[in-house]
C-alpha cells in the first residue's frame, strides 16, 4: 500500500506554526509599539520617566496625568493631574495602566507635573512638581517636592526643595562621579533658563544657579551615553541636545524630533523627555500631541480642543554617529529593556 506524506506534512507544518505564534517574540526581533502608551482613564500621558521595580520586577513609567478629555476652559486640563502608571512586563513589547500615585500632603485638589525618580541604597526618591489647586492659566506657585519609598506604591513626603524660587519645574537628577548629585529644572525666574544644584544626601540642595544662560527651555533631561554626558532640553520645537564631559560645560548640539514621523500618533514633534541606556543602546521615551499638527476650531469660547489636548507617549532610539546624536523614529529599531538589577 502507498502511503502519501502530504496529509503528514500538511499538519507538521500547522503544528510548528501553532507553537510559533505561541512562542515569545525573539530579542532581537522586538519593535516599540506606536504609541508605546496612551492613557485609557484621560488620554493624557505626558513628562514620561521610566524605572525598573526591582520588587515587582517589571518596567514602569510614571507620567503627568493630564485631564485631556475633561471639556474645561483653557488649560485647566493640564492641571488638577495626579502621577499615572503605566507597566511593562514583557521587556516593553506592551504596555497597561495600572493607576496613580497617593502623593497628596495637604488638603484639597492639587497639581503635580513631571516626575523624576532615582534609586540610592535601596530607596526609591521621587522629585515632582507641586502647585496648589487647580487653575486655568499658567500662573501660582510652582515648587519641587520630594518623596521616598521602598517599593513605588508607598510614598512618604520628605519636603520641598529650597531652591530660591517659587517657579520651579522639570526637575532631572543624576549621581555625580565624584560622589553626591546633581539636579537640573526649570526656573521660570530665571527666564525659563535651565538651573542646576548640587546635594550630598539628595534632600538638601545647594548652590541654585543658572547652568545653560540664555536659552528658554524645560524638562531637562540628563544621562551618560558612549562616553559623554548628554542634556536634552524640550524647547518647544523639538529637543534641543547638549554634550559634556565633567557635568558642568555643556556644548549646544542639534534639535531632535523636530519632525514627526509615519508612525500613529508620531506625526508631530516630540516633547518633554526621559531616556533609557542599556547597555550598547539608548532610547528616548517622549510625548507627542498627535492633533496639533491640524487645524481646528473651539469647541467653545476658552476652550482648546480636544485633538489638539489628547497626548501620547513614544519611544525613538538613539543613535550616537560623528561625536553626537540622532534619533531613528522609524518602525525597524529594535527596542527591548532588560530586567535591572
Amino acid at each position: 500500500m502507498k502511503l502519501s506524506l502530504k496529509p503528514l506534512l500538511r499538519h507538521a507544518c500547522c503544528a510548528c506554526l501553532a507553537l510559533t505564534c505561541l512562542l515569545p517574540c525573539p530579542t532581537w526581533a522586538q519593535k516599540a509599539p506606536a504609541p508605546l502608551f496612551r492613557d485609557p482613564i484621560t488620554d493624557g500621558a505626558a513628562d514620561p520617566v521610566c524605572v525598573w521595580n526591582r520588587k515587582e520586577k517589571c518596567w514602569w513609567i510614571l507620567y503627568t496625568q493630564r485631564r485631556s478629555n475633561a471639556e474645561s476652559a483653557n488649560v485647566a486640563y493640564c492641571h488638577g493631574n495626579r502621577i499615572g502608571i503605566a507597566q511593562s512586563d514583557d521587556n516593553g513589547a506592551s504596555w497597561y495602566y495600572r493607576g496613580t500615585l497617593d502623593l497628596e500632603f495637604e488638603h484639597g485638589h492639587n497639581t503635580f507635573w513631571a516626575p523624576e525618580v532615582v534609586y540610592d541604597r535601596g530607596v526609591y526618591h521621587l522629585f515632582v512638581a507641586y502647585i496648589r489647586g487647580v487653575r486655568n492659566n499658567w500662573t501660582g506657585q510652582a515648587s519641587l517636592v520630594h518623596y521616598t519609598s521602598r517599593d513605588l506604591w508607598k510614598w512618604k513626603y520628605r519636603g520641598r526643595l529650597d531652591l530660591g524660587s517659587d517657579r520651579v519645574i522639570d526637575i532631572t537628577v543624576f549621581k555625580k562621579p565624584e560622589g553626591g548629585w546633581r539636579a537640573w529644572y526649570k526656573d521660570e525666574k530665571q527666564g525659563s533658563n535651565t538651573c542646576m544644584a548640587d546635594s550630598r544626601n539628595l534632600s538638601k540642595w545647594e548652590r541654585p544657579r543658572i547652568a545653560i544662560p540664555g536659552v528658554s527651555c524645560e524638562g531637562p533631561k540628563v544621562f551618560r551615553f558612549k562616553d559623554y554626558y548628554w542634556l536634552l532640553a524640550d524647547e518647544w520645537r523639538g529637543l534641543r541636545l547638549y554634550r559634556s564631559a565633567d557635568l558642568e560645560h555643556w556644548e549646544q548640539q542639534g534639535i531632535l524630533l523636530s519632525e514627526g514621523s509615519q508612525r500613529p500618533d508620531d506625526g508631530t514633534r516630540g516633547c518633554h523627555c526621559d531616556v533609557i541606556v542599556t547597555g550598547e543602546q539608548a532610547y528616548v521615551v517622549y510625548f507627542t500631541h498627535p492633533g496639533s499638527a491640524e487645524k481646528h476650531e473651539s469647541l467653545a469660547p476658552g476652550n482648546i480642543p480636544y485633538a489638539h489636548r489628547r497626548s501620547s507617549l513614544q519611544c525613538a532610539e538613539l543613535l550616537f554617529r560623528n561625536g553626537t546624536l540622532e534619533t531613528d523614529r522609524s518602525d525597524g529599531f529594535r527596542f527591548f529593556l532588560p530586567a535591572q538589577d
